[in-house]
């Protein structure tokens, strides 16, 4: 017996299909369904690949007298964040002013008449353990709270609300000159410290802190921080660890020690893209380590192989878990990935495994539970034995070799993947929705990956992925966030029109001959401007015609494992102004940075791609040549640089460099015009 999430098109919302639970998904007639029987709202939102939303789904969302309960008291909806992150995102905010923690699953209690929370936690057990209570107790506490304490419900909802509309209002700030490249050099000092290596906790990718401290490398600023050799030991630690897949490609979320060791399984394709770009990025600036090319290329072979549609789009995510068998009840985490040191013994020569030992972290006890995450000891190149090795173990995995497969197809399900007479191991199940924003950020990184490395397949796969958007991503001439199997739905958030934007800017500047990006990027900022901006500055999350069941209206401006959709507009409005000589896009731009300025001197630490904007608005540069020029200038590092092809140059010149409104003398040699460039780009 099946309930309503049986129909719903989300992975994660159908992995919930066969649960005893009456869910609905959130829409008007569950709102209104609630309402009408006075019955608080049971709000749960999570995704596909969270390990422990998986978890809860098979405990307390499959315990019957759970299900009993909560079917008769509450009115339960399930929502997939991945969906909807407008709505995790004002409930996530709500869950960090209850308790002080965040994370997913989001289980969050509202009234029904207002949609306002009173109490919010992440994982509950069925039974109390772990320090937490059963999930019953908790149901049965809340709905007598609900009941019986009216006026302290009230109180608590009433500070709840004001808390959420207060931090959704932005103070304005104003700065001097002066200030402002102080304010640059504050924030890349404390991205610069956040990403510098610590002794404990999990370690993530945190691309958009390490972006920012790269770009900030080249202004020589005085910091107890040495900016270089910090971001170059983030890329090491990227390419070199656990959290890099060695043997298939791709990068998993994040490890759960600090050495960069053991992972959390799941595939995501936001980190992915952000760290094949980052990665590019630090070759660019010098760094020329033959392990970033190394992982750049397997990830986009990962990419291509596993996670890209036949209509060319990029799938979602890989969970973490697989199961070993098809008989298994239960997946187990990192099954797909790990080798026991009896296997390795079995595959490899001695001389393989001797290698394998001395560079990699292989031992007869392994590093998680009993079995070997692959983790680099050394940069450099791998040689001609150790790869000869990684293939053997890529073949066990797959079933056949790397040459060979050019496709492997995605277990769509837990069902699919038992089922399926795989050649290899069981693979992880993958999530195949199409998500603007995700997409976006991986033809960034192939994007700048193909200037770096002038690979013409990362453009190519780029170009795909961008065509597919522009051409199916449009219902009634407006842009959507999702496409399930050739239907687009959901209209885009913030983060799906700046990060999309910014995409075809990316694709303009590795291949600036093709206008047709920059005609579309403006295109889609027009319709960007005109459904989400606020007269205060900045972008709000949601379009005006689409926030109705949303209690804030949120201008988001922190960044997470995702960059802020903010930060990445205010950028794009001041390259489309160097693009297009628009200054309208520039006062934009103006007004964004001065909404936010008072959070940029006041939480530095929370929004890096704001100060990556300011950046681009105190040092944006415009290179006007010809195209073998511009070509040779692509590959470098020029964070703040745009590029427009012209043959109209003044006699005797190889170039115009333009500063913000003014341009300089013409250059009169090639280097002339790279010491023009490398001036404009620190003129703060």
């Amino acid at each position: 017996m099946t309930n309503r999430l049986a129909e719903a098109k989300s992975l994660y919302l159908r992995k919930h299909a066969e649960n005893p639970i009456d869910w609905w998904p959130w829409c008007d007639e569950a709102l209104a369904t609630a309402r009408a029987q006075n019955k608080p709202i049971f709000l749960s939102i999570g995704y596909s690949s969270c390990h422990w939303c998986t978890v809860m789904e098979g405990e307390a969302f499959s315990d019957i007298a759970i299900a009993d309960y909560m079917n008769t008291n509450y009115l339960p909806i399930k929502v997939d964040r991945e969906e909807r992150p407008d709505l995790d995102s004002i409930y996530m905010q709500a869950l960090q002013m209850m308790s002080g923690q965040g994370g997913w699953p989001l289980n969050i209690f509202l009234s029904p008449e207002d949609l306002v929370p009173f109490y919010a936690g992440t994982y509950f057990p069925v039974d109390p353990r772990y320090g937490r209570p059963g999930f019953l107790q908790v149901l049965q506490a809340l709905r007598r709270y609900y009941d019986t304490e009216k006026q302290e419900l009230q109180q608590r909802k009433a500070l709840i609300i004001e808390s959420l509309l207060t931090s959704a209002v932005l103070q304005d700030g104003t700065t001097t000159e002066l200030e402002d490249h102080e304010l640059l050099r504050q924030g890349w000092e404390t991205s610069t410290g956040v990403i510098t290596p610590n002794q404990s906790g999990n370690s993530f990718p945190m691309i958009p802190y390490t972006e920012l401290a790269l770009r900030g490398t080249r202004f020589n600023f005085e910091s107890r921080y040495d900016g270089k050799q910090v971001c170059t030991q983030r890329g090491l630690d990227l390419a070199l660890g656990g959290i890099y897949d060695h043997v298939g490609g791709g990068f998993h979320r994040y490890t759960v020690d600090p050495t960069w060791t053991v992972p959390h399984f799941e595939k995501m394709l936001y980190d992915n893209g952000q760290i094949v770009e980052y990665l590019a990025s630090l070759w660019s600036a010098g760094v020329q380590e033959p392990a970033f090319e190394r992982a750049i290329a397997g990830t986009v072979q990962w990419l291509k192989r596993e996670m890209t549609a036949p209509e060319g789009y990029f799938y979602a995510s890989q969970d973490a878990d697989s199961f070993t068998e098809s008989t298994a009840v239960e997946p187990e985490e990192g099954a797909f990935y790990v080798w026991s040191y009896s296997e390795l013994q079995q595959l490899l020569t001695p001389e393989e495994l001797t290698e394998l030992q001395q560079q990699f972290t292989v031992t007869p006890n392994g590093n998680f539970e009993g079995r070997n995450v692959l983790q680099r000891k050394n940069s450099g190149q791998l040689s001609s034995t150790l790869e000869t090795a990684l293939s053997k173990l890529f073949t066990v995995r797959y079933g056949v070799s790397s040459e060979s497969l050019e496709t492997f197809p995605a277990a769509c399900n837990n069902q699919e993947a038992k089922t399926t007479n795989w050649p290899g191991r069981i693979p992880s199940v993958t999530d195949t929705k199409m998500i603007v924003a995700w997409n976006s950020l991986m033809i960034s990184g192939l994007a700048k990956a193909a200037g770096v490395f002038q690979q013409p397949l990362y453009l190519e796969l780029a170009a795909r992925a961008a065509n597919f958007i522009l051409e199916n991503q449009f219902v009634d001439g407006r842009f959507q966030r999702l496409n399930y199997q050739g239907e687009p739905t959901v209209l885009a958030q913030s983060e799906d029109y700046a990060l999309f934007v910014k995409a075809l800017l990316d694709l303009q500047a590795s291949n600036p001959e093709h206008k047709q990006w920059l005609e579309n990027a403006i295109a889609i900022q027009d319709e960007f401007n005109e459904f989400l901006w606020s007269v205060e500055g900045g972008y709000y999350n949601t379009s005006s015609d689409s926030s109705q069941d949303l209690i804030v209206r949120e201008r988001s401006y922190a960044d997470n494992a995702t960059p802020s959709a903010n930060g990445i507009a205010i950028a794009n409005l001041v390259r489309l102004t160097l693009l297009t000589d628009n200054l309208d896009y520039l006062d934009l731009a103006e007004l964004g940075l001065k909404a936010f300025r008072s959070v940029m001197h006041r939480a530095p630490q929370a929004c890096p791609s704001l100060f990556t904007a300011l950046d681009w608005y105190r040092n944006s540069t415009l290179i006007r040549s010809t195209t073998e020029q511009i070509n040779s200038l692509i590959p470098r590092f020029l964070p703040t640089a745009a590029f427009a092809i012209t043959s109209d140059l003044p006699e005797g010149s190889v170039g115009l460099v333009c500063q913000g409104l003014k341009c300089l003398a013409p250059a009169e040699s090639v280097e002339h015009l790279l010491q023009q460039v490398q001036k404009s780009q620190v003129r703060a």
